[in-house]
């Protein structure tokens, strides 16, 4: 796309200028530290891998699974936990992102769907939230979570609630253990560069999950199927699972399919936490895959057996 064609005039700025300057502060900022600071790598590396699985989790447990498609119940300490790292991510509000998320899966891979794959990957990844090209769609597909005061405060507060969560909070850790160094280590990397990396885990389902893997349960839509995503995903990798049976707690529905989110929401089950996993009979799965396998069949043989045509020239060929 040249500069010329790029829509100026429909560039959502605040949204651009955080994403760009998060990316450039990590890009740059986390070298110089290195560069002028001895780091302690065990404490840096272990609060970046605590506050990104605490706010990754939040997106995937929280906002997704909990939120949007009510998959199980949960007690006031997870969900205000979730609402509370979920805003780290600064990904917006919980109410605002499932109301984009199931408008998603209402209109998958049409003109409606907010982060539509069928537009490109550039698009779908992070094009959709830095430009806003049509008039925001009236919120309402969100009456339930309307009715959560929970929710609604987090929806008035949730800059606030990021900005702690995200920043101020491991900054504060980091001057606990070792001073101001060590603070300003951890405000880099446990919490700018923290939420570019979890934004863009996100924006790979949104984008990579549509494009990437196999479609083993559905071929309804461009959602698929990856190990390989799962695990940059919190098991959210397992996408065309997800898309046909989108209220289930699990993604991957194998003992040994990698998911994090399923495997917390199990274990809180079993503490009290959580309760009322919902999850898909499996004559249900099996169904499906068998629709599966019979539309690929159908298509594949459909394709072997085109009718040939004869041109002038006498020569035999398939139509395209």
């Amino acid at each position: 796309m040249s500069l010329a064609r790029i829509p100026f005039d429909r560039v959502i700025w605040p949204t651009t200028f955080f994403l760009g300057g998060t990316f450039l502060v990590s890009l740059i900022g986390i070298p110089l530290y290195l560069w002028h600071f001895e780091m302690e790598w065990v404490f840096q590396i272990g609060l970046f891998v605590a506050f990104f699985t605490a706010t990754g989790l939040s997106i995937t447990l929280g906002y997704h699974r909990l939120f949007a498609h009510k998959a199980f119940q949960a007690r006031m300490p997870v969900r205000l936990f979730t609402l509370c790292f979920g805003a780290a991510a600064f990904e917006n509000s919980a109410i605002d992102w499932v109301s984009d998320h199931r408008r998603h899966h209402k209109h998958t891979d049409h003109d409606d769907d907010p982060y539509d794959a069928s537009k490109g990957l550039f698009y779908s990844h992070i094009g959709w939230v830095l430009f806003k090209l049509k008039p925001m769609p009236p919120m309402d597909n969100v009456a339930d979570l309307q009715k959560d005061p929970l929710v609604m405060w987090q929806a008035r507060h949730w800059y606030l609630i990021g900005a702690f969560f995200a920043f101020i909070l491991p900054t504060i850790v980091g001057y606990m253990w070792g001073g101001w160094a060590t603070a300003l280590g951890a405000f880099l990397i446990a919490g700018v560069f923290k939420v570019v990396a979890v934004q863009h885990c996100t924006f790979c389902i949104n984008s990579l999950c549509h494009a990437l893997g196999d479609q083993p349960y559905s071929k309804k839509c461009s959602a698929r199927d990856s190990w390989i995503m799962a695990l940059f995903t919190f098991g959210e990798g397992y996408h065309n699972y997800h898309h046909e049976f989108q209220h289930d707690y699990r993604n991957g529905i194998k003992p040994w399919h990698f998911d994090p989110t399923k495997w917390s929401i199990w274990i809180l089950s079993k503490v009290g936490m959580t309760k009322n996993l919902r999850r898909v009979a499996q004559d249900k799965i099996e169904a499906a895959k068998e629709e599966a396998r019979r539309q690929e069949s159908q298509g594949l043989e459909a394709f072997h057996h085109e009718p040939e045509l004869i041109s002038s020239a006498g020569e035999t060929h398939h139509p395209r």
